[in-house]
């Protein structure tokens, strides 16, 4: 199995579509996946997450998976390739909130595909489901996030001081969101047009 690939075996059907991906719904065979990308010394510096053990992200995924209040996707290339992982969580539909996840490749940052992953995942969010805000939070210092943020036309709220431990030392986050009347304000396709 390639660093980017789910296998020879796999065929990955999209749900979701976006500009130059498809969201296809996370499997307990994409561990071992994740647990590379998340080993990347960014990814790790950036989400405040050490890799841990493949068995414990295998028992994670497998918990996500049966919990009606989050939906993982890998975010996929136009041939199948896994390109990284969003996901939709802590769900609370009746207060019509989530908070998005993205963690891209290494290979694979900077190159739009953040954007067209969140922009498919929000047209979940407040085009099939009852959402009213979807929330993300990032380090500070995530120029990088930040930017994929506005692009998909989430707006900067305020920081959540000292609220993330990494590597013995405390981090702010940055707390973005975007509400229902902001999403139907944006200029795009919808994944569904696409």
């Amino acid at each position: 199995m390639s660093e980017d690939t789910a296998g020879p075996d796999t065929e990955r059907i999209p749900c979701l579509r976006g500009r130059g991906i498809a969201l296809a719904p996370l499997e307990i065979g994409d561990a071992e996946l994740i647990q590379r990308w998340r080993s990347d010394p960014v990814a790790a510096h950036e989400t405040g997450v050490w890799p841990g053990s493949l068995y414990e992200l295998r028992e994670r995924v497998e918990r996500h998976l049966d919990d009606n209040g989050r939906d993982d996707f890998l975010v996929l290339l136009p041939d199948g390739t896994p390109i990284g992982l969003i996901a939709l969580h802590d769900q609370q539909l009746a207060e019509g909130t989530a908070e998005a996840y993205l963690m891209l490749a290494p290979g694979h940052r900077g190159r739009g595909h953040g954007v067209a992953a969140l922009d498919a995942l929000t047209d979940l969010a407040f085009g099939e489901l009852p959402m009213e805000r979807v929330e993300a939070f990032t380090h500070t210092d995530n120029a990088a996030a930040h930017s994929v943020l506005a692009r998909a036309g989430f707006v900067p709220e305020g920081v959540r001081r000292s609220s993330c431990m990494h590597r013995g030392r405390r981090y702010d986050n940055a707390v973005f969101a975007l509400l229902r009347p902001e999403w139907e304000n944006l200029d795009r396709p919808r994944s569904w047009e696409l």
